[in-house]
């Protein structure tokens, strides 16, 4: 028997929850679904987010961005709308309080239907409950028939909340959820359009360049046809026997200068006698003494060595002198006499010798050969040793001086540029000499021997870019071996005690005189 009741009130209880559904439902909204959403930039995570609207709504919703959820659309202000659909605990009418009631009744019945162990008091609630669920039920219909204006008139607040607190009691729309709105596909970005590849142009053809035409014969090279020289001094263990090139404006005369290791063309030494005779002094002052063309003047004049030039030249009509050079010299040592000359030529060839040279009368013949050398039988010994095939020799005197003589001609560059007027019927070969003396004494003199004394002052004028030293009545002798000058010293044995050797590779050396020469310092 108490099955059967049971099962009578479960559908009992059943039915009356639908009619209470159908009564809380209004028309517009069940049959016809309606969205709205959030228009408020400012809300993001609720802006355009698409809301559907409650059940209940009769008409239309609009959604609270603030808490993002959709509510029905009313004329008075949402805010109205949430309290008086909030005001469900504070009873303001009798009506809503019984609907309150049966609806807690009808849900309580439900419960103890769905419980197989309920006693007998149950029963009897559930009987009593339902009985005030129908009354609840049918004054609800007919609330709800009248009501079907909006929600904003003035008389349907209770109304409202009636129905608020109906839907909230059932238990199908207990937990609302607001369908997600699909998010709109992201546009899709178009495809960067690839640059179409320049062609390469096809670049022309150059023209092909000519080929220069080889020359017929291909110069030698400067440095391999320049004379070699060495340090022939042993005391300069550094620089002794190193082999050093020629410079190129003497490439073929030059010797070491041991103290600085480097080549110093002959014409640039201390002692040089060359050109236009330019000479540098023992005091290293470059200058020129010019003379007088087929005249003799006197070098070097010492108690027992005397040295006289021949010098030969030519007449420049523009000017009030002669251009001279050094024929050759004639040297005077005890009772010996020593002859060295550049023999006059017309057309100048290296491959033949212009050398002239005599000893004590008696001309000496040199083998035309690198390194072959004549020796004296007499003391002091002299010695010519031939520096090049020809036309290049060293004379050294035992314990006097060692020479340096070399035949040159006056070239067709040279005649250019200092306007000689040189043709090939006379080439004026001359010597470039180079003296270096090893032992003078206080009184030498001559236009080189007394720029050797200590106490020598140049006279000449250093600011002249021509330095020139005058004294040629003083100088001039009679002959190449007369020692008639009014400078002569000469008396041909060593009466006085000669200065210390004077050997200049040990003198500080280095350039000066605007290129001119190099200064040595003693």
């Amino acid at each position: 028997m108490a099955p059967s009741k049971i099962f009578y009130l479960g559908c009992l209880v059943l039915v009356l929850a639908i009619a209470v559904e159908a009564a809380s439902t209004p028309p517009g909204i069940a049959k016809n679904p309606s969205r709205a959403s959030c228009n408020k930039k400012e809300y993001k995570m609720c802006y355009n987010l698409e809301h559907v609207c409650p059940k209940f709504c009769p008409d239309s919703c609009e959604v609270d961005c603030a808490s993002c959820k959709p509510i029905c659309s009313s004329t008075p202000s949402s805010d109205e709308h949430r309290s008086s659909s909030g005001s469900s605990s504070s009873s303001s009418s009798s009506s809503s309080s019984s609907s309150s009631s049966a609806s807690s009744a009808a849900a309580a019945a439900a419960a103890a239907a769905a419980s197989s162990s309920a006693s007998s008091s149950a029963s009897s609630a559930a009987s009593s409950a339902s009985s005030s669920a129908s009354s609840a039920a049918s004054s609800a219909a007919g609330g709800s028939s009248s009501s079907s204006s909006s929600p904003s008139s003035s008389g349907g607040s209770p109304q409202n909340s009636h129905h608020s607190s109906s839907h909230n009691s059932s238990s199908t729309p207990s937990n609302y959820y607001p369908t997600p709105s699909t998010p709109s596909p992201k546009p899709s970005t178009p495809p960067t359009p690839k640059p179409s590849t320049p062609t390469k142009p096809s670049p022309s053809t150059p023209n092909t360049p000519t080929t220069p035409s080889t020359p017929s014969s291909l110069p030698t090279s400067n440095v391999d046809s320049r004379k070699r020289a060495k340090c022939r001094n042993k005391n300069y263990g550094q620089c002794y026997n190193q082999v050093h090139v020629c410079p190129a404006n003497c490439p073929t005369s030059c010797q070491v200068d041991c103290v600085t290791c480097k080549p110093v063309c002959n014409c640039d030494y201390p002692g040089a006698v060359c050109q236009d005779p330019r000479f540098i002094g023992g005091d290293g002052i470059t200058f020129y003494f010019h003379g007088k063309k087929d005249q003799q003047f006197c070098l070097v004049s010492d108690p027992n060595l005397h040295i006289n030039a021949h010098f030969i030249g030519k007449r420049n009509e523009n000017m009030g002198r002669d251009f001279t050079w050094v024929q050759s010299i004639g040297i005077m040592f005890d009772n010996h006499r020593l002859f060295l000359g550049a023999r006059k030529t017309s057309t100048w060839d290296d491959a033949i010798d212009r050398l002239s040279l005599d000893f004590d009368g008696e001309q000496i013949f040199l083998e035309e050969t690198l390194g072959s050398q004549w020796s004296s039988t007499s003391m002091p010994q002299v010695t010519i040793t031939r520096a090049s095939e020809t036309n290049d020799i060293v004379v050294e005197i035992q314990g006097k001086l060692k020479i340096t003589a070399k035949v040159v001609p006056i070239t067709d560059e040279e005649s250019r540029v200092h306007n000689y007027g040189i043709t090939n019927e006379d080439r004026f070969a001359h010597l470039d000499l180079g003296f270096k003396f090893y032992s003078l004494t206080g009184k030498v003199d001559g236009v080189l021997g007394k720029t050797y004394r200590d106490d020598y002052v140049s006279r000449v004028n250093m600011r002249a870019s021509m330095p020139v030293m005058g004294g040629e009545r003083e100088f001039a002798s009679s002959s190449i071996f007369a020692t008639d000058c009014l400078a002569s010293r000469f008396v041909g044995s060593q009466e006085e005690t000669s200065l210390e050797t004077m050997d200049l590779a040990s003198m500080n050396c280095a350039s000066g005189m605007n290129g001119r020469g190099v200064v040595c310092k003693r």
